[in-house]
């Protein structure tokens, strides 16, 4: 039977709410401050989601529950160089597959190096397809699975994405990793059924790459037989040269995964340690935060999903940030040499600026208790670069956390905050992994249930308005609505010399 049916129990729900509600309106004088005053029986878009969402928080608090997922988060700034062979073993040490996470979200900067025909030239799908394939194999083969190689034919797009098929069609259809417009069916090799549908562990759910900055994000297969993933999408936003060229900026996937939302952004921002250069990297994160939408789209299924990355439950951004040291370089290595972390991170200018309200209020990092990652003086190298005597050729940098991992959001717990030791690049790769807890739909009628799965709430009441908050001062569920419709950044002038 169809749920709109006015026979249906949803809807002899509707009917009842109208009818209680324009009687309520009779009797009341409008509240300008009260956002529900604004309904009508009309029959118009915005009356039948916000039915909507009073059926599903009338059914919510029975029929859900939370399952714990662990997500392994990552990110290392590659400095141009190509995956090659012996990098399995540096993988290897970073991922820890062993320790077999649920789902692994990779960043990288620079997989291609920086110059002006990657960073104005047509985007090239082979670094990070040669990425791709070296994560994919270092995660499954830890557990016996058998992978064919070579590739026969590459993927041929930097933007591609789980599609889900119904379980009725996966024996008779492929259900693919990249962007619908590819589904053709032409490039699609034996390797490729392998790492979908085979015997691999761990399934590809999106990908993307602008220029350098790329993200890889993996789910284990027996996941996506167990909850629903849905709303899988993603976005990029260049803010490097002029404010529009993507040698800087970041790519973001968002997904959801039952009834809570996941946003991961990926981040390279603008480099320097001049005085004012942290001030270029709080424009392009709020730049970031402004830009970055998901939009629906129409072939997306009925379950709303945020546009925003603040509309998301659960928020993780990482990458080569690229804030400094305020320290003379001399007094940081001898803080290094002591291993006197805590007192190196009072120079930390990513700290400071969050302290001073500068960017990411609110956010949370892991207590650094290792080294600094950025600049090493070369590949296969310990040492950093620069220092007294300073060798020839050799760029004087002061040692520093240039690569971080945040997040926002209830429900996250970290586990661990580490660096590993790949001498593959100038920068140490970093990891963090956490515990979140995610909401599970257990009733089986969830027509309604999974409209609105997103209205969790990670922005305060006070960047909403106190106008759409009750008297106890909480967020009322359309104060929620709101949060996920608007951006939740202000504009800020990007400085465009880089």
């Amino acid at each position: 039977m169809d749920d709109m049916s006015p026979k249906s129990s949803s809807g002899r729900f509707r009917k009842w709410f109208k009818r209680k509600h324009k009687n309520k309106q009779k009797h009341k004088q409008p509240d300008p401050y009260n956002y529900l005053d604004g309904l009508s029986d009309g029959e118009d878009e915005g009356d039948y989601i916000m039915e909507d969402v009073y059926i599903s928080s009338f059914e919510m608090d029975p029929c859900t529950s939370t399952n714990e997922l662990r997500i392994f988060v990552g990110t290392w700034n590659v400095a141009g160089r190509s995956p090659v062979g012996s990098l399995a073993v540096d993988l290897e040490e970073w991922l820890k597959p062993q320790d077999a996470a649920d789902i692994y979200v990779l960043g990288f900067q620079e997989i291609v190096p920086l110059k002006t025909r990657t960073v104005i030239g047509v985007e090239d799908p082979t670094e990070a397809t040669n990425w791709n394939l070296l994560i994919g194999k270092t995660l499954n083969e830890n557990f016996g699975c058998p992978w064919l190689t070579p590739m026969l034919n590459p993927v041929s797009s930097d933007n591609y994405q789980y599609v889900k098929v119904p379980d009725c069609e996966r024996r008779a259809s492929f259900s693919g990793v990249i962007d619908s417009t590819l589904m053709r069916g032409r490039w699609i090799t034996q390797y490729h059924q392998q790492l979908v549908l085979g015997g691999s562990k761990y399934k590809l759910m999106a990908s993307k790459k602008m220029v350098g900055v790329f993200i890889s994000v993996w789910m284990k297969k027996e996941l996506l037989k167990k909850y629903c993933v849905s709303n899988v999408k993603v976005s990029s936003v260049a803010c490097g040269i002029m404010g529009y060229l993507g040698n800087k900026g970041s790519v973001s996937v968002s997904m959801s995964i039952e009834g809570t939302s996941f946003c991961f952004i990926a981040a390279h921002l603008a480099s320097g340690e001049k005085n004012g250069d942290e001030g270029r990297r709080n424009r392009q994160v709020s730049e970031i935060f402004k830009r970055t939408s998901f939009p629906r789209a129409a072939k997306d299924d009925d379950n709303r999903h945020p546009l925003t990355i603040f509309g998301h439950d659960q928020i993780f951004w990482f990458g080569d940030l690229n804030y400094r040291l305020d320290l003379e370089d001399n007094l940081a290595r001898d803080l290094i040499k002591k291993q006197d972390w805590k007192a190196l991170q009072g120079f930390d200018q990513l700290r400071k600026e969050q302290e001073d309200g500068g960017v990411f209020e609110g956010w949370r990092e892991g207590n650094i208790k290792f080294a600094p990652t950025y600049k090493y003086s070369s590949s296969n190298c310990n040492r950093y670069s620069g220092g007294l005597p300073n060798r020839s050729g050799e760029k004087q940098r002061t040692p520093a956390w240039c690569d971080r991992i945040l997040w926002y959001g209830k429900g996250v717990k970290l586990l661990s905050y580490f660096r590993s030791e790949s001498k593959f690049s100038d920068h140490r790769p970093v990891s963090a992994q956490f515990s979140t807890q995610i909401e599970v739909m257990k009733s089986t009628n969830s027509r309604f249930l999974d409209k609105e799965t997103n209205f969790h709430n990670i922005m305060p009441p006070e960047q909403i308005g106190p106008s759409i908050n009750n008297e106890e001062g909480k967020p009322t569920l359309l104060s929620l609505i709101v949060k996920d419709t608007e951006s939740s950044s202000t504009h800020m002038q990007v400085d465009t010399n880089y």
